[in-house]
């Protein structure tokens, strides 16, 4: 079986809004809606798991109806932190099978990049979309700082998929809960991380810089 956890948390701080940054309407839906949208195109069999803070469940099922949004979702109260959030939205997974964990503010993630990474987490049990840096990069170190070879670094992106008995274990057994990512704690427990190739459209909206550049990128595709 396939399962989407997409884990929403924001609270609108560096959006400057009063609205958390999920449920911002671009392209006439919520920033989320499109996310889960990306992920119902890719498969409708897909099981996708929703996690929000609980305070923000009527929210979104006013948002729902307002929209008629019609893709089944299961809905799961999120935790204090990414890791907690993501291990709820794990502990509802009672199958074999793969899953995506993907952040709920990144709607332009393609189909095609979705099904890549599910490809590699089946023959190698983890797909990581990931892009290579654009800029020169420095390492800061006690002297100051040093140039580093950018071709030896990724950005990380999601969607992070994983065996679901794999990335299970990992968060039961990791020792912390300050990983920024899924990799990070599947890897904290001995696996290795296999990457796949992700777009530089598949941008996380944080700031309100990102909500000018994805209006842009809904005119531009027609999304």
């Amino acid at each position: 079986m396939e399962y989407a956890i997409i884990v929403a948390g924001g609270s609108g701080m560096r959006m400057q809004s009063t609205t958390p940054k999920q449920f911002i309407v671009i392209g006439g839906l919520p920033i989320l809606m499109h996310t889960i949208n990306a992920f119902y195109h890719y498969s409708e069999s897909i099981n996708i798991i929703l996690v929000i803070p609980e305070d923000q469940f009527e929210l979104w099922n006013k948002l729902v109806e307002v929209h008629q949004f019609n893709i089944p979702c299961q809905l799961v109260k999120g935790g204090n932190t990414r890791f907690e959030s993501v291990k709820n939205g794990l502990d509802e997974i009672n199958n074999d099978g793969l899953v995506a964990v993907h952040d709920g503010v990144r709607p332009f993630v393609s189909t095609q990049i979705i099904r890549n990474c599910f490809a590699s987490a089946q023959k190698f049990g983890s797909g990581i979309a990931a892009v290579s840096p654009k800029d020169s990069i420095r390492k800061l170190n006690k002297e100051g700082n040093c140039n580093v070879d950018r071709a030896d670094y990724r950005l990380m992106q999601t969607p992070q998929i994983f065996a679901v008995d794999k990335i299970k274990q990992s968060y039961l057994s990791a020792k912390s809960n300050k990983f920024t990512d899924d990799a990070s704690v599947v890897e904290s427990s001995g696996h290795q991380i296999h990457l796949v190739e992700g777009d530089y459209k598949n941008i996380k909206i944080t700031t309100p810089e990102d909500i000018k550049i994805a209006q842009a990128l809904f005119e531009l595709d027609n999304y």
